[in-house]
């Protein structure tokens, strides 16, 4: 455990950040997922929002993100 008060604050940082970020990877995953059962335009639309939010926060790899992306639209044709 930290000592420092300033080890303290992050660490606290830390564990929101990281509760947001494993939000964020589940929504995109399951965004992906539904793409791939329904193949429409909307979930096409949800899955790149997701992928973008992701790759904004670091989530993944810019070109991860572009991979993904590329993988769906091939999915809804």
């Amino acid at each position: 455990m930290p000592i420092l008060k300033n080890a303290k604050k992050a660490l606290r940082a830390s564990k929101r950040k990281a509760s947001y970020n494993s939000v964020l990877r589940s929504k995109m995953r399951t965004a992906v997922k539904a793409l791939q059962t329904t193949k429409t335009k909307d979930a096409l639309s949800a899955a790149y929002s997701f992928i973008d939010r992701a790759a904004k926060r670091s989530l993944i790899h810019a070109n991860a993100a572009g991979r993904l992306k590329r993988q769906a639209s091939r999915l809804a044709k």
